[in-house]
């Protein structure tokens, strides 16, 4: 570092800076030095620089899927917002396993990161012990609890599935199905905000439910709804756990020759891309996944800085139900 500053004619504490913190440096040092670097072949040290600051400049990240369209939104949304900061992310997934997320959380912490996100409140004790003694910020995102381990940027799963159900009721809708795959903790929410919605309408016992452990698809959304629909063919409409369900009920509905909106209502959560694009489109709940990421990133950022919320604090970003054709009433 010091022959970094000597051949770009700064401190080294100007080559840290630009190093950490581009932002803080004038972009005609920022150039001189990234020069010096280039023409020198100078790496930083991440160990050395974590021994110096007690930190590294990276930020654990640790999700259940890249396969799983709705954690690319989140994570396009923390690559935005670390623009300029001299921070990187460091990705891994854990295949919806407690036992591996708990795993990683260790292997991470060994590295002393600047934060850590991740997605949920569902950790296993072990684990929430680990994040509660970690030396740096922690973020769960993709929903919102009572008690989170640090700050939670996120949503409320069971309300956003409750406005759903009870909007399939307000169309005249009355023997509504739930469809569910991979059910992990904030599916198992939209569950039960499904059942709360119908009990509060009085159609508990009429309602029908069909979940499958296995990863969520397109095709498994056809699998699913073609056994629902051959055990109770009274089903009239359907609120999927995810948007990947919900074009599989609308493809095998299709193919059923069962109008939709008229005989059949279809609704999705997260309101991904195709929800729109699909005919008819398809009503969802919109999630703000891009938001989620980047004020994640910024909550590290701020309390780097010290400033930031404080430790317990949940940020509820809120949902929003699309309402498109799919869902237009029953007029059968």
């Amino acid at each position: 570092m010091a022959d970094v500053a000597e051949a770009a004619d700064v401190s080294p504490i100007t080559v840290s800076r630009a190093l950490r913190s581009p932002d803080k440096v004038s972009p005609k040092a920022r150039d001189r030095i990234e020069r010096a670097i280039a023409q020198l072949g100078y790496v930083p040290n991440p160990a050395a620089r974590a021994l110096a600051s007690g930190r590294t400049d990276v930020i654990g990240v640790i999700i259940p899927s890249v396969s799983n369209n709705v954690f690319a939104e989140v994570m396009r949304g923390m690559y935005d917002a670390l623009s300029g900061s001299g921070l990187t992310v460091q990705l891994a997934t854990t295949g919806y396993s407690p036992l591996a997320e708990e795993h990683l959380i260790r292997v991470f912490l060994t590295q002393q990161p600047s934060g850590l996100i991740l997605a949920g409140h569902d950790q296993s004790p072990a684990a929430r012990d680990l994040l509660a003694r970690a030396n740096c910020p922690i973020v769960q995102v993709m929903e919102v609890g009572p008690k989170p381990i640090d700050v939670a940027v996120g949503l409320s799963h069971h309300d956003g599935a409750f406005l759903a159900a009870r909007h399939l009721i307000e169309r005249g809708y009355r023997a509504p199905a739930f469809l569910g795959a991979q059910m992990d903790p904030r599916s198992q929410r939209r569950l039960a905000g499904f059942r709360a919605a119908m009990r509060e309408a009085g159609l508990a016992e009429v309602t029908q439910v069909v979940t499958t452990p296995e990863p969520s698809s397109v095709s498994m959304g056809c699998r699913l709804f073609a056994d629902l629909i051959a055990r109770h063919p009274q089903i009239d409409a359907v609120l999927c756990n995810n948007d990947d369900l919900a074009l599989g009920v609308l493809f095998e509905a299709q193919r059923r020759n069962l109008s939709i909106p008229d005989r059949l209502g279809i609704c999705g959560f997260n309101d991904l891309e195709m929800m729109e694009a699909a005919q008819p489109p398809i009503t969802s709940v919109q999630t703000d996944r891009y938001g989620m990421g980047q004020l994640a990133i910024a909550q590290i950022r701020d309390r780097l800085e010290g400033r930031g919320h404080p430790a317990g604090t949940s940020i509820d970003l809120g949902f929003a139900l699309q309402i498109r054709d799919s869902t237009g009433g029953w007029r059968g």
